[in-house]
């Protein structure tokens, strides 16, 4: 992506503006705010956060105020203001915020990617950099005026919902074509080729999202990858930085801690919800993973 200096202009400041403004009104404890358009969300923390673990899908974050330390896997560093994050697969994170404060908070906006959408662009990208696809699935940008002005229109729509429909595929073929033809379009196209292994652990990978709760054969999940169980973990791992077993157990303990801190209920009943048969295995996991046992989130959100 090209560096066009966008911190100097007044579409940035706009842009800032607005997700302050809505974040205010619609996030929740944890600074997080849903939007009705699909894929669209922000983030407004007002002060240094201690380690936050999320699993994220396929999405770029632009960081408009503050910073960031972001963790996957082996790969590590600091995203500050002006920057745009690409997570190219489903993809644990370790965050923590490390600049904000109640006169300039961490702001951020984030968009999901459709990989579907990226394989139908990414043949008619004839500006594709020539930059080998690199081994990676979290990259890292300067924003470009390009990337702004669909972040922009994007959060538009939230004050004309009856354009949403017409207008976001619009903008999500429009994004994806800059994302393929920055620099990291190669690593991009690479990883949403129909036949890639990207694309095969992503079948594996959805499974597991919308099955969590249940008790799931890793044979069953490379014979969805159409992979042999060793190539399976292989490339699983090489992707997402975990076992599907870590996979599966990190996402039941993100999903318990949700149901506790923004709906309150025991962690009991969230331990058997994400599948867990055992309650102090549950509360074992559960302290190992987040650093507190479950009754400090639970008295936390009550």
């Amino acid at each position: 992506m090209t560096n066009r200096n966008p911190e100097s202009t007044s579409a940035v400041q706009a842009l800032r503006d607005a997700v302050r403004a809505y974040a205010d009104r619609h996030a929740d404890e944890e600074g997080l705010a849903a939007t009705p358009i699909p894929g669209l969300r922000m983030m407004r923390v007002y002060e240094p956060s201690g380690l936050m673990r999320s699993m994220y899908r396929p999405l770029i974050c632009l960081v408009l105020q503050g910073a960031k330390q972001m963790a996957a896997g082996k790969q590590e560093r600091l995203y500050s203001a002006g920057e745009v994050v690409i997570v190219g697969v489903d993809l644990p994170v370790i965050g923590r915020i490390v600049t904000a404060s109640r006169r300039e908070p961490y702001l951020a906006l984030a968009i999901e990617l459709d990989m579907a959408v990226m394989q139908h662009i990414s043949p008619k990208v004839t500006r594709m950099a020539t930059r080998s696809p690199a081994n990676v699935s979290l990259f890292s940008a300067r924003v470009d005026d390009d990337i702004m002005s669909c972040a922009t229109r994007m959060m538009r729509l939230l004050d004309h919902p009856e354009a949403e429909p017409v207008l976001r595929p619009a903008l999500l073929q429009e994004l994806h074509y800059w994302l393929l033809a920055s620099e990291h379009g190669p690593a991009l196209r690479a990883l949403s080729l129909p036949d890639s292994h990207a694309i095969r652990i992503a079948k594996a990978v959805e499974h597991i999202r919308t099955s969590f709760h249940n008790s799931i054969a890793v044979e069953d999940l490379a014979a969805r990858a159409n992979l042999s169980p060793s190539a399976f973990h292989r490339h699983f791992r090489a992707l997402t930085s975990l076992s599907p077993v870590q996979f599966q157990k990190q996402l039941r303990l993100i999903e318990a801690r949700r149901l506790m801190i923004s709906q309150g209920i025991t962690a009991r009943r969230a331990a058997s919800i994400v599948g867990y048969e055992s309650a102090s295995q549950f509360t074992r996991e559960y302290t190992r993973m987040f650093g507190a046992p479950p009754r400090k989130h639970v008295t936390e959100s009550g």
